[in-house]
């Protein structure tokens, strides 16, 4: 994985200004497509995702009211776990892009509602739809990338931490939301600049933990003590539930930024970028997750990262529609339109996320045989200080 611009082969060097710019006038057709037919039958779907969520959601609530006894826990929780991944992946992650502003339904309005995560849904849309959804995959102005703790190309250059990251990676995935909450508050690098006196600053961490107060009395003191005698299991229950949400919503994204193949671009590529080269971005930083439409709907339809990026405001049960569409355009481009079952897609990115935690090609060199060279060459570029690391980053 190394920035496009910095390729030997570009994959996209066989593409003329006149191809990019036909690209992008058939993707701003078939956008156009959708918004034409937007309607009731939409509506209609959004609506009843709602419905089944908060039912799904209450009947588990009830269940974990009896969680002393072993099989209403297992179903209470994994009903709880399925209602927490809806609302925040079909329902929340889409209302609050704009998908379903359309309806004029102050109920169902990226500008009204609020989500059940620790991040507050306008700090949420600030990093995510204005930031990351603009500088997709570009090193050094997409946080997304690696989230900020982790190294996510093979340019950038390899320190000794960085082999901590798939612990890092594998921490955050177990709390994402308030690794998310973190990431939109630029909590590292308002830290490092020393800045966390600064007043706007200050605001936003207050309404991040006024949240996080919220998200914690709700599901760690107020639906515990409801559960009377059951209130150590009903904890239980929710604290898992959370977990599972956060493991599953970080391996959807991880598989839709991260696997192999997977493009990233240095900031000075996109200087007066056009339409047809943002949409060319976007086509070539993304990856899809092939499977059923329950996953889909749990993935919140994420799994069409490809389309979701093309296209983040267009209602989310329309990408399935587009996809042979776009895919298509990927072909006769002669592109390569990434897309695996779910656990290709998560093996894939953490295999990156191992592979760029040490020097480059370290992993690829090794083997059984040269396995204790290779250990003790890697202790050596560990310790030995930026000189002994300093031939291995300038062969990057």
């Amino acid at each position: 994985m190394t920035a496009l611009q910095k390729k030997p082969e570009s994959p996209v060097a066989h593409l003329s200004a006149g191809d990019v710019d036909a690209i992008g006038r058939e993707l701003d057709a078939i956008r156009q497509e959708v918004l034409d037919s937007r309607g009731e039958d939409d509506a209609a779907y959004i609506r009843k995702v709602i419905d089944a969520q908060r039912r799904i959601e209450l009947a588990s609530r009830v269940l974990l009211l009896g969680s002393l006894f072993p099989p209403a826990w297992l179903a209470g929780t994994a009903g709880l776990s399925i209602a927490k991944i809806l609302e925040n992946m079909e329902i929340g992650h889409n209302i609050l892009h704009g998908q379903w502003d359309w309806m004029r339904d102050p109920k169902i309005h990226s500008t009204t509602w609020e989500w059940d995560s620790a991040s507050p849904a306008e700090q949420w849309k600030h990093s995510h739809n204005e930031l990351h959804h603009t500088y997709t995959n570009v090193i050094g102005k997409d946080n997304d990338l690696g989230y900020g703790i982790m190294r996510v190309d093979e340019d950038q250059p390899w320190h000794p931490m960085h082999l901590g990251q798939p612990l890092w990676n594998l921490i955050n995935a177990c709390l994402f939301e308030y690794g998310i909450a973190a990431y939109d508050l630029e909590l590292g690098a308002v830290v490092a600049k020393k800045e966390t006196s600064d007043p706007e600053f200050r605001g936003r961490l207050k309404a991040v933990l006024g949240k996080i107060r919220r998200q914690v009395t709700k599901d760690y003191v107020v639906h515990p003590l409801l559960s009377g005698l059951a209130a150590p299991t009903t904890l239980a229950a929710n604290l898992t539930a959370n977990v599972v949400r956060n493991l599953w919503s970080h391996s959807v994204i991880m598989c839709g930024h991260f696997p192999e193949g997977v493009e990233t671009f240095e900031k000075s590529s996109i200087e007066g970028e056009t339409r047809g080269e943002w949409y060319l971005r976007q086509m070539l930083g993304a990856a899809n997750i092939s499977g059923s439409g329950v996953l889909h709907i749990l993935t919140g339809n994420l799994s069409h990262q490809i389309e979701h990026h093309l296209f983040p405001d267009l209602p989310s049960n329309r990408y399935a529609e587009i996809a042979p569409k776009v895919r298509d355009l990927f072909e006769r481009y002669g592109l390569t339109y990434h897309t695996a079952p779910l656990p290709t897609q998560v093996a894939s990115a953490w295999h990156k996320v191992l592979r760029l935690s040490l020097p480059n090609d370290w992993l690829a060199s090794t083997t059984p045989a040269n396995a204790p060279v290779q250990v003790l060459a890697l202790c050596r570029l560990a310790t030995g200080g930026p000189k002994a690391r300093r031939p291995q980053q300038t062969a990057a």
